[in-house]
């Protein structure tokens, strides 16, 4: 099946990525994940790297291969990348070029033939934010395809949009895109 990279940001929906990352596996998929810092005080590593059976990366200056450059080759092998969750500073930072952690260096050197998907989670005054759609808006010009949050209660209490979509949705939007790329 398809070789897929999930990153995962500082979200408390960042716990769902388990889920995910299972739900990928038992499709028969490789999923390697990416973490930013914030996403560590959600979910722990391990927890991913045992569902995914592959090295969690979180650190862009560790290079574990000596003789590669980690975040592009991550992305030369990929046929998939997902950031669910995404947050509002993640998307930001993608959409403005920052290249300062795992996730955003890893997608911003991504061959421009890779899928890209973005599954948002954030509270809906943060979401509907000007500068996110903004943000949301340039990041489908590079071809990122947004999978819409849903509305529900959210962590904080206040119930609008902004909830991680359901996995179901996911790993259908994930489906369809790979089925779109082998036509």
């Amino acid at each position: 099946m398809a070789h897929i990279l999930l990153a995962v940001t500082g979200s408390i929906a960042s716990y769902k990525a388990a889920d995910l990352v299972n739900g990928l596996k038992k499709q028969g998929h490789e999923v390697t994940v990416l973490m930013t810092e914030a996403a560590r005080d959600f979910i722990q590593p391990l927890t991913l790297q045992v569902l995914s059976q592959n090295h969690v990366h979180l650190d862009v200056m560790k290079e574990p291969y000596p003789d590669q450059v980690n975040h592009i080759e991550l992305g030369k092998r990929t046929n998939l990348f997902i950031v669910a969750p995404a947050t509002a500073n993640t998307i930001a930072k993608l959409a403005h070029g920052f290249a300062d952690n795992m996730v955003t260096s890893t997608a911003l050197a991504l061959p421009h033939h890779v899928p890209k998907l973005l599954a948002p989670a954030m509270n809906t005054k943060m979401y509907d934010h000007p500068a996110t759609q903004a943000n949301l808006n340039t990041l489908e010009t590079y071809g990122y395809q947004i999978i819409s949050p849903k509305e529900s209660l959210l962590a904080c209490g206040d119930y609008g949009r902004g909830a991680l979509a359901n996995l179901a949705t996911i790993l259908e939007r994930i489906k369809e895109t790979l089925n779109e790329q082998t036509l």
